[in-house]
């Protein structure tokens, strides 16, 4: 009995460091993974705080806190068993909703230049739009529903990019994967927001110190350059945000293409960002990024100025007529 004890504790142990080694395994796989997507990472994390420009100060962190909550619906219910029911059942209809998802990002970022370079023609076509979304209550549902459209499209690609990470990993293992990367990029991305867009009230706290020591004028100085500096910091990090939904939804595009044997414009891109670091060793990494973003870019604006009078003149028509009519009282 006690040999069979002893035996039986054996065996759970061993059961035990093939679970610990597993875990191990899932860990690393993920860490992996995300650092596969830190690109979509850098450019989500880029994107959100546009969204909370404008509004009262104590309004900042509870639309942070919605947008989150719908990143993680996005990825956990939605984007995980879909990631995981196509790669089983219809891999490649991977692509093509990609490739979708990259001209949603290309027409919204081109949409906010046009709305930079002609606000009154920009302002008339959201107008003409805005029977597309009527059931937003206020200005604030408005843009936590974009950020999380947004936001969709972003979460789709980092799922993506984790999911071909991990090919040859069990259903169980890509389902863990998936989840560890969507809460970790998730938490990472709408805390380095939430900082960002509070750093000014932490400058105010700062600059309020009282201290004579060195420090405390330290701080007072530190504190008011954030109070000056911050508002001119969200701007320009608006607006690499739209550059960020324009080159990632043309680098989708093109990278879509060049699964389907149409990669000529991407070879391009590759060869020419390849030049380029070579001719600058010492940026090598910085200028061959660059170039390639430019590139996408460029693809990105094409499509984005291509698919507005689409939208305009096709979509929002056929909507129009479809959408059920108001029941008259």
């Amino acid at each position: 009995m006690s040999v069979g004890l002893i035996a039986l504790l054996d065996d759970v142990a061993a059961l035990a460091k093939v679970a610990a080694a597993s875990l191990d395994d899932i860990a690393g796989q993920a860490a992996k993974a995300g650092a596969k997507a830190a690109g979509v990472v850098i450019d989500d994390a880029a994107v959100t705080p546009r969204y909370v420009t404008g509004f009262a100060a104590k309004r900042e962190l509870p639309i942070i806190g919605k947008i989150a909550a719908g990143s993680l619906k996005n990825k956990l219910l939605i984007l995980l068993p879909a990631s995981l029911a196509l790669s089983l059942f219809a891999p490649q209809a991977i692509t093509p909703l990609l490739m979708i998802g990259g001209v949603y990002l290309c027409y919204e970022g081109v949409e906010k230049i046009y709305e930079l370079v002609a606000p009154h023609a920009a302002h008339q076509h959201e107008a003409e739009l805005a029977s597309i979304n009527p059931n937003a209550q206020s200005f604030e549902d408005q843009k936590v529903a974009s950020a999380i459209k947004t936001d969709f499209i972003l979460s789709a690609e980092i799922m993506a990019i984790t999911l071909g990470s991990v090919p040859d990993s069990s259903f169980v293992a890509q389902a863990v994967i998936l989840a560890v990367v969507g809460i970790g990029i998730t938490a990472a991305v709408y805390g380095v927001v939430a900082l960002i867009v509070k750093a000014d009230d932490l400058g105010v706290a700062m600059a309020k110190a009282t201290s004579p020591s060195p420090m405390g004028r330290l701080l007072r100085g530190m504190g008011r350059a954030l109070v000056v500096g911050m508002p001119h910091f969200l701007k320009v990090l608006g607006l690499i945000g739209i550059a960020a939904m324009i080159w990632v939804g043309g680098g989708i595009i093109l990278h879509g293409f060049e699964a389907y044997g149409l990669g000529a414009v991407s070879h391009f891109l590759h060869e020419t960002a390849e030049a380029a670091a070579h001719s600058l060793p010492a940026a090598g990494g910085v200028v061959s990024w660059l170039v390639q973003a430019a590139g996408s870019g460029l693809a990105g604006i094409g499509v984005g100025l291509a698919t507005i009078p689409v939208i305009s003149y096709v979509v929002t028509p056929i909507w129009r007529r479809l959408k059920p009519k108001p029941r008259s009282a």
